[in-house]
């Protein structure tokens, strides 16, 4: 009888240790299920990263991305937001570490560098399956693509213009600059340092071969091979020729008579808040500027105008930006996509290029009564004269491309100061490019 007992008594802890191990297995199950549906469905954390931050941009992506997440229950982000004048360093730390990251801000100026280095996946497959991509324009899909395949998705273009002063033009009488000639004669004429005042918002820092390139493209104008346009139809860098020169002793001319003498370490924030305090009078920028512009100055004081033309009548210029691409190791790429595409659909995209100043990806935005009018109507007049604002495609493909800055920074600053002449400075860049197009046979 004792023997009968325990052999039962074995039985029953073997069913009960069974149902607990069943009741488990429910709730893991119960964990992995989208509620009601009875479907498992993965838990998925998905690591993101920004490149272009700012307070009031990344407050926009965090909301979007919240839309998201309250709509698929089984996904969260973790949003990375690093310093503005980290984050691209952070990024390429990150890619080089093969750190955990699954979806990224991926910039015209390092697309080629990330293809180069196998740190991103082509997004061809994923596209082909996304309706709305019938709808985004050929630049934006040009701007994302290297050697046919597309690595990421823009979030938004940008394009120069000129902001300028309205008030302070009127006060001197003064015509707008329509060229780099006037530009740097109207700057000179509100130059007044003694009441702190400066015609032009001077960048001399990160990113001031932006000004320098535009002047040297100008002034090169018809001579430029518009899809390789560091280079001039004949072959030879745009920065070899007389009409260069010409172009680079009037961008000194500009910072030594109608600039601060600071701005030559002024950056993108230190540019556009000269602007809106009062210091400087013109400014050649993004339209993602319109925001904090309309923000922080007055109705009536400023005002928007086409890119300067060169001595040929013609600017020759590019839209470009940055978007959402997919890690080549991230663990979740499906996933990673339809973050992407939501991102990147027409209302999200259109709605964040709204309150943040850029361009919408998507034609259907174009008809929006809010680009058509205001500030923006200057990028729509500019695409409707292109034979005067020509575009040209930007040296996205070579990988030297994303360091390209810095150098045109450092041998500036040293022409600037004048411990190098104009000749000595555009044989550095002309080599600096020589060498690229060496690199890429």
């Amino acid at each position: 009888m004792t023997s009968y007992r325990r052999i039962w008594a074995s039985l029953l802890a073997a069913i009960l240790t069974a149902a607990l191990l069943a009741g488990c297995g429910d709730a893991q199950e119960n964990n992995e299920t989208a509620a009601g549906n009875g479907v498992k469905e993965e838990k998925i954390t998905l690591r993101m990263i920004e490149s272009l931050t700012s307070p009031k941009r990344t407050g926009l992506l965090q909301a979007m991305i919240s839309r998201y997440e309250a709509d698929h229950p089984n996904i969260k982000v973790e949003f990375i937001s690093p310093p503005f004048d980290q984050a691209d360093n952070k990024i390429r730390t990150m890619l080089a570490s093969n750190e955990k990251l699954d979806i990224l801000e991926v910039r015209d100026l390092n697309v080629a560098e990330f293809v180069n280095n196998g740190y991103i996946e082509p997004l061809n497959a994923y596209t082909e399956k996304w309706d709305d991509f019938a709808t985004v324009g050929a630049v934006p899909k040009s701007v994302g693509t290297i050697g046919g395949q597309l690595y990421f998705v823009p979030n938004g273009l940008y394009q120069r213009q000129m902001f300028y002063r309205q008030d302070w033009l009127e006060e001197k009488s003064l015509e707008v600059p329509a060229t780099w000639g006037e530009l740097y004669e109207v700057s000179k004429q509100l130059t007044d340092p003694a009441k702190n005042r400066f015609g032009f918002s001077f960048r001399g820092g990160p990113g001031a071969n932006g000004n320098s390139d535009s002047m040297i493209l100008a002034y090169n104008a018809d001579h430029v091979n518009l899809d390789d346009s560091m280079f001039t139809k004949d072959g030879a860098t745009i920065y070899s020729t007389a009409e260069a020169k010409t172009a680079l002793e009037l961008y000194l001319s500009l910072y030594k008579e109608a600039s601060p003498p600071d701005s030559i370490n002024w950056g993108f924030q230190e540019q556009v808040q000269a602007f809106t305090s009062g210091v400087t009078g013109i400014l050649l920028q993004d339209p993602d500027v319109i925001q904090v512009v309309t923000e922080k100055m007055e109705e009536g004081t400023w005002a928007t105008a086409p890119m300067p033309t060169g001595p040929d009548g013609k600017a020759l210029i590019s839209a470009g930006g940055a978007g959402w691409g997919i890690t080549a190791n991230s663990e979740h790429k499906e996933a990673a996509w339809e973050l992407i595409a939501f991102l990147s659909s027409p209302e999200e995209n259109t709605g964040f290029s709204k309150d943040f100043g850029l361009i919408p990806i998507h034609t259907s935005a174009t008809e929006d009564e809010f680009f058509k009018t205001g500030p923006y109507k200057t990028l729509i007049d500019m695409t409707n004269k292109p034979d005067t604002f020509v575009n040209y495609k930007a040296p996205f493909n070579y990988p030297g491309t994303g360091q390209w800055g810095q150098v045109a920074m450092e041998t500036g600053q040293s022409f600037l100061l004048g411990q190098t002449g104009a000749e000595e400075t555009l044989k550095k860049w002309d080599a600096y490019w020589v060498d690229q197009k060496a690199k890429m046979k």
